[in-house]
């Protein structure tokens, strides 16, 4: 008798009572998810950052493709990166003139420490604007190379009440079909589509539009890899805070190839096919537009210039000598026509401060730019 009422019992246990508690829990998970969906809290959260908090902020945007070593990762939302980094928690006295880099990842910094960039070596000579503010010099750069992928960062710098906007990039940031070939941009359509239709920028908007968030992605289980990437951002700030380590840079690494391939093409270009219209400078002019009145210099950036083999072809991996030049002619035809303030740095660095790539240097070679840039920003 009692093991047969042992089996009742374990059999209500098992039947009735897991449905309810199943049917409880489904209910639950769906309310919460139709809350989620309602209420969209990724960019509330995107605000909520525990650095500059709990954790110095950041001395330049999350980017990161080994989080284990470098203590870091590439989040996807704009508010996130920006939350982490210093400055959203540096209060602009009356006394900073503000200084605000953008560019690729040789602005950003890669194969160099915080302390190494481009920022930091223009902050370690103590300057001072020409009305005897003390400049201070914030790295908004990011890998990938586009300049529209720079005017969202550009657009989205203007919250910080910069006093000048220093823009570096070089040819590969400027043809027309690579402006959309950055995951930033990808991962961010809804963004991505705003700021071509606000600058009315002749640019491919159907993968875009295609991948526009379905009700799916609108739930908890569509946000599942933002929310998991925020947690884990915000967990590397005490590795962060207790070694100021933000990128792996290896012992030994490729350097930037000197024997070139002898291939005239520049990105599907051969000789005399690419002309000034191909290269996307309307974009600069949008962000021109977009900084209201914020001085912007424009930098053509330094760049490796190889004499090894073929390099009567071409100046380095990127670029054969013809698409470079006709560049150049363009860029400073369309900066005398609009009235930009164009540096031109093209050649201003020697070959032996590059790293692994024709864009990339070593912190020499930061010191070095920041000594060409220091005049520009002292003549303002």
């Amino acid at each position: 008798m009692r093991a047969s009422a042992e089996r009742d019992s374990s059999s209500s246990i098992n039947g009735p009572m897991i449905l309810r508690i199943l049917a409880k829990t489904l209910i639950l998970l769906a309310a919460f998810n139709f809350l989620f969906m309602l209420l969209q809290p990724m960019p509330l959260l995107g605000h909520i950052s525990a650095y500059n908090v709990i954790f110095p902020g950041r001395e330049r945007l999350p980017y990161g493709d080994d989080p284990e070593h470098s203590f870091n990762l590439s989040l996807t939302q704009l508010d996130a990166m920006f939350a982490s980094h210093i400055i959203s928690g540096e209060h602009k006295s009356n006394d900073e003139y503000r200084v605000i880099l953008i560019g690729d990842s040789s602005t950003w910094g890669f194969l160099l420490s915080p302390e190494q960039t481009l920022a930091e070596q223009l902050n370690r000579l103590n300057l001072h604007a020409a009305d005897g503010r003390r400049v201070k010099v914030y790295n908004i750069g990011y890998p990938t190379m586009t300049l529209t992928k720079d005017l969202l960062f550009l657009e989205r710098s203007l919250r910080y009440k910069p006093d000048l906007i220093i823009w570096l990039f070089t040819l590969e940031s400027m043809p027309w079909q690579k402006q959309l070939d950055s995951p930033i941009l990808e991962l961010n359509p809804g963004i991505t589509l705003d700021l071509i239709a606000k600058n009315d920028l002749p640019l491919p908007t159907q993968e875009l539009k295609a991948s526009l968030g379905s009700l799916l992605s609108d739930t908890i289980f569509g946000q599942r890899r933002a929310l998991a990437d925020w947690v884990r951002f915000q967990l590397y700030g005490i590795l962060w805070a207790a070694t100021s380590v933000d990128h792996v840079i290896p012992e030994t690494y490729n350097l930037r190839m000197e024997d070139l391939p002898a291939d005239p093409e520049f990105q599907g270009f051969g000789p005399d096919e690419m002309v000034a219209s191909d290269l996307a400078f309307s974009v600069i002019d949008a962000g021109l537009e977009a900084a209201d009145g914020v001085p912007v210099l424009l930098v053509n950036e330094p760049m490796f210039i190889s004499q090894g083999l073929n390099s009567d072809l071409r100046y380095n991996f990127y670029y054969p000598r013809w698409a470079y030049d006709l560049y150049r002619r363009a860029i400073h035809t369309q900066a005398q026509i609009e009235g930009w303030q164009l540096v031109d740095l093209w050649d201003e660095l020697p070959a032996d401060v590059f790293t692994d790539s024709a864009i990339h240097y070593s912190p020499l070679g930061a010191e070095r730019l920041a000594q060409l840039l220091k005049p520009y920003i002292l003549g303002r």
